[in-house]
């Protein structure tokens, strides 16, 4: 029997790279003799990061119905842990090592982790990369991010747009890009598997929802846009408020709804100890951060009140549990995407989950996987009127839902395994 261990936030933590670990590893569950082990973190982050990162609002056992065993083990800030979780991995002796790669601040650990692996095992270590580098980026995290990076023996990547940037960032390094799972095994040479993000099938629509009842509930008009998940400066909520204005001097049958949790507001600000995490962490920032990148006082909801579009605009300003994500996309028309920058993104992967068209801005990964008046609309970047006109088109000349659901049809989880693990069917 093959084994397979991803490394990766269990499902006790929040956030579409723990909802991508567990996905991940059910679909390989389901192939027949493997055997799935999810190591996990306890701690992602230093501890004076201020922000509560564990799921307390979900009550559903992701993992239910699978034979897949989860060891929470790693923390971020004991380095001891660091060791354990190398002899665990050694002791389960799998033949693959599927790390999440999302943030350059976990380099240090994953590094060291995967050196120690590669020394000790003869398993593949893999970086799925969610992204090379985020967009703000410091000196340190520069210097994170090649140590873990030339640790791999395989890359997957979700965009051409990954592939380019890790060739950018490793131009002395000779890569194999593959597109069916075949691997290069010279050892001058590490392959790169061009994948997708795949549809996520832990929220599926409810045949039995009452769609105008809860409409009605919240106050929505005839045609909904959703933004959706946590609010962060790169994902553009600002820019969507703004078009959604822009489009409100022309018609009013409209609404937005806006649900997610803002990602720095987690913790109660009256305690002593999330005062010395922020007075900390800001100190931190201010020495590798440029001020440009500090998003802490981000706050796009204001612009509502500033605007004067309260009526039109539905907030749900809180972290969702996985059992209510889909109610939000089943009354919503169209997924709002307007962001700064992208990477293959999970909001994306669920609106593909329920057939919804999406319009977003045509930058990082967007125009490989929104065609254009095919399954969404693309607008232009930080051009508030473009956006707004993209919201109109979505109204006056509707995508078919049909042509999202071919879409969805070509990125399910099952292929996706297949093909991580092809070499070893």
């Amino acid at each position: 029997m093959r084994k397979i261990v991803v490394f990766g936030p269990g499902p006790k933590f929040k956030g579409g790279i723990a909802n991508y670990t567990v996905s991940l590893a059910k679909a390989l569950d389901k192939i027949e003799n493997t055997k799935v082990y999810i190591v996990s973190w306890t701690n992602q982050y230093p501890s004076i990061i201020p922000r509560d990162f564990i799921d307390k609002s979900s009550k559903s056992d992701l993992l239910e119905g699978t034979n897949i065993e989860v060891i929470y083990v790693t923390d971020y800030n004991n380095p001891f842990t660091w060791n354990q979780t190398v002899n665990i991995i050694k002791e389960i002796n799998p033949d693959k090592i599927i790390f999440q790669w999302a943030i350059s601040i976990q380099g240090l650990p994953l590094g060291y982790i995967c050196n120690k692996l590669k020394k000790e095992t003869n398993a593949e270590i893999i970086f799925d990369l969610h992204v090379v580098k985020q967009k703000e980026t410091s000196q340190i995290d520069n210097i994170f991010i090649n140590y873990a990076l030339s640790k791999p023996h395989t890359f997957v990547v979700h965009a051409l747009k990954t592939y380019n940037e890790l060739e950018f960032l490793f131009p002395n390094t000779k890569f194999y890009l593959s597109l069916d799972g075949s691997r290069n095994n010279s050892p001058n040479t590490k392959t790169v598997l061009k994948l997708y993000h795949p549809i996520y099938d832990m929220f599926k629509p409810n045949p039995n929802l009452n769609i105008e009842a809860l409409k009605n509930e919240f106050g929505l008009n005839k045609y909904v846009f959703l933004f959706f998940g946590f609010i962060r400066k790169y994902k553009g909520l600002h820019n969507v408020i703004l078009a959604f204005n822009e489009l409100l001097k022309k018609r009013q049958d409209v609404s937005l709804l806006i649900v997610g949790e803002s990602f720095w507001n987690t913790l109660n600000d009256k305690k002593l100890s999330t005062k010395l995490k922020k007075a900390l962490f800001n100190t931190f920032k201010k020495v590798l951060l440029k001020k440009s990148d500090n998003e802490e006082n981000y706050n796009p909801l204001e612009l509502i009140k500033i605007l004067n579009i309260e009526k039109y605009v539905k907030v749900v300003n809180e972290y969702v549990p996985n059992e209510d994500v889909h109610k939000y996309f089943q009354i919503s028309d169209v997924n709002v995407l307007f962001y700064l920058t992208a990477t293959p993104s999970g909001v994306e992967s669920i609106s593909y989950n329920f057939n919804m068209p999406i319009i977003a801005t045509a930058v990082g990964h967007f125009p490989e996987t929104i065609k254009d008046g095919f399954n969404g609309y693309l607008a232009e970047p930080e051009n508030i009127k473009s956006m707004a006109e993209a919201m109109e088109k979505a109204i006056t000349n509707p995508i078919d839902r049909n042509n999202v659901k071919q879409t969805a049809e070509k990125m399910s989880w099952h292929n996706y395994a297949l093909n991580i693990i092809k070499d070893i069917l």
